[in-house]
């Protein structure tokens, strides 16, 4: 059976209520759970909202809290402290054995530096606590997968990153992404940077000059094809043209997705020894411990994992990564 570590993200925010909202609503469970959290947050979270956990069966919860009150709806470095620790302890278990997979609830950047975080989001956290090799981020909504060229950075600084040898590495860690999730031959798209793609240069020449090349470059190898306008290409992916589309900026690719199905838009990270999944949202401080979190991304991205788990965990074992 599956064990589902599962990180309640900041405390003062909604990760506690969407976890437990969640888990409520997944009936006739088939996988474990491990909880990673501020335990007495979590019960007032559950009171303040009128809330009980069903189904405590093959359940665990390891407190990373140390006893200092959370201040609900605020940035704090207490709060921080506690989302970092949980992180920091799920990714333990995980390293050894005792959970399978991760699945994230929001953090706040800001609390995490304030907690001492030298780290400023759940990827680059990852990557260092695991020395990983590549970590890739993919977001699923239904048929349509998303990677991304370049995450956060200025727009302006994003451009300059569409470069030829990052378009190529790109490329490949996206192939090996969809590998280990058993896309044994995946069909990749590249969306372009300019309208049109470029139209043959008279909108832009990075097509011509960046991407076209590190494309060409793999397409002996691999199935791929590019670059595909941006107005096109993810609705093709959607539809089930592609198995994947790599997105050359931050927002290219999250409009795209949260366009499609917001609720339903799952967060993956490839490449760590487990497999990472997460809401595609904030930590919604306005509406914290209210009773008025919507759960369905959470719910989503638990069940993602619990349905990846076990194939990526023998993929990674067999291609060697």
């Amino acid at each position: 059976m599956i064990n589902i570590g599962i990180t309640l993200g900041d405390p003062a925010g909604i990760g506690p209520e969407i976890v437990v909202k969640s888990i409520n609503s997944i009936k006739n469970r088939n996988f474990k759970i491990t909880l990673f959290g501020d335990k007495e947050n979590y019960q007032n979270t559950m009171d303040k909202c009128g809330l009980h956990l069903e189904g405590e069966k093959n359940l665990d919860f390891i407190n990373t809290g140390d006893g200092e009150p959370i201040q609900m709806r605020k940035v704090t470095a207490s709060a921080g402290k506690v989302a970092y620790r949980s992180i920091e302890l799920a990714v333990q278990f995980a390293l050894a054995g005792k959970i399978d997979t991760i699945s994230t609830a929001p953090i706040n950047k800001e609390a995490i530096i304030k907690a001492g975080s030298p780290y400023i989001d759940h990827t680059t956290m990852l990557k260092a606590l695991t020395n990983s090799r590549f970590i890739t981020t993919l977001f699923e909504v239904k048929k349509l997968r998303i990677t991304f060229l370049s995450k956060h950075m200025s727009l302006i600084d994003a451009i300059k990153f569409v470069k030829y040898e990052n378009i190529y590495n790109a490329i490949i860690d996206t192939e090996k992404s969809l590998k280990l999730l058993g896309f044994m031959e995946p069909k990749i798209a590249v969306a372009a940077l300019n309208p049109h793609a470029g139209e043959s240069g008279m909108f832009g020449n990075e097509e011509i000059s960046e991407i076209i090349p590190a494309i060409e470059k793999v397409k002996q190898t691999m199935d791929i094809t590019g670059p595909v306008p941006a107005d096109s290409v993810f609705y093709q992916a959607s539809m089930g043209q592609y198995d994947v589309v790599l997105s050359m900026y931050h927002d290219q690719g999250h409009i795209a997705a949260k366009t499609y199905d917001f609720r339903h838009t799952v967060s993956m990270n490839i490449g760590l020894p487990f497999l990472r999944t997460s809401v595609d949202h904030g930590t919604a401080f306005d509406i914290a411990g209210q009773d008025k979190a919507d759960y369905v991304s959470m719910k989503e991205a638990i069940l993602t994992a619990n349905r990846y788990a076990s194939v990526y965990k023998k993929r990674l074992k067999l291609l060697g990564y």
